[in-house]
């Protein structure tokens, strides 16, 4: 009786059985990439909006506080979204006929608010405060990335659990005095005068603290009453 099936038919058996093991492995690799990836997060994609805001010329040119747009930053949950009568105190004086403020002034003489695209936000199940965190010394950029430097906005960190919780563990590695969460922007010091920990700040990005300045970290998280215990249970932000 002839043979049915080739030698070859052994080998293209074991790869199968090995590419079906193999391939659920890969679907949850693959789609945990793709939700990580910056399609999905948006990280460092700026958002388009009806007027191309630059923070960079506002914050760093201008030095324009940024409670000075968003007002309830220190005192609500939300930082707040500048209505058109605050861009209106500066641009009815100056850039008054720029095509690019076009639709601010619609929005100032129609009373229409401009509809800005949100640029970071958190799913409905997380609650955020952002007042609890900027009283606390958090300073802006440790969630936002450098805004001061951006000329249109984008989202800069992921806000995956893991990126929060890395957070609330380590606060002392975070707290800072308060006096220092908007200063860092507005009040004018020579970069080479900046201590490495306010360059990273500056920048957006992770900084390794000295024992000094951990120790500066747990004084400051004493002084705000903030438990560590207690920020990392899960009822603070899943309420």
């Amino acid at each position: 009786m002839a043979q049915v099936f080739s030698r070859n038919a052994n080998t293209l058996a074991r790869v199968s059985l090995v590419c079906l093991i193999a391939a659920p492995g890969l679907l949850v690799y693959a789609l945990s990439t793709m939700t990580r990836s910056s399609y999905e997060t948006k990280v460092d994609i700026p958002m388009e909006q009806p007027v191309p805001f630059s923070h960079e010329h506002h914050v760093n040119e201008l030095g324009i506080d940024c409670r000075y747009c968003h007002t309830t930053v220190e005192k609500s949950s939300f930082a707040g979204i500048p209505p058109t009568h605050t861009c209106m105190s500066c641009h009815s004086q100056i850039w008054t006929n720029s095509p690019l403020l076009e639709p601010v002034r619609q929005s100032y003489s129609t009373g229409k608010p401009l509809q800005w695209t949100r640029v970071n936000s958190v799913p409905d199940f997380v609650f955020f405060d952002h007042s609890i965190h900027t009283n606390r010394g958090i300073n802006c950029n440790i969630c936002h990335g450098p805004v001061q430097q951006m000329q249109i906005t984008a989202k800069s960190k992921t806000f995956f659990m893991s990126w929060c919780l890395n957070c609330h563990r380590n606060p002392e590695n975070y707290v800072r005095p308060r006096e220092d969460v908007f200063t860092l922007y507005t009040k004018f010091r020579a970069p080479e005068s900046l201590t490495p920990e306010e360059r990273a700040l500056r920048l957006g990005q992770d900084y390794r603290r000295t024992p000094e300045e951990l120790a500066r970290g747990r004084r400051l998280l004493k002084q705000y009453g903030v438990d560590k215990d207690q920020i990392t249970d899960c009822w603070i932000c899943h309420r």
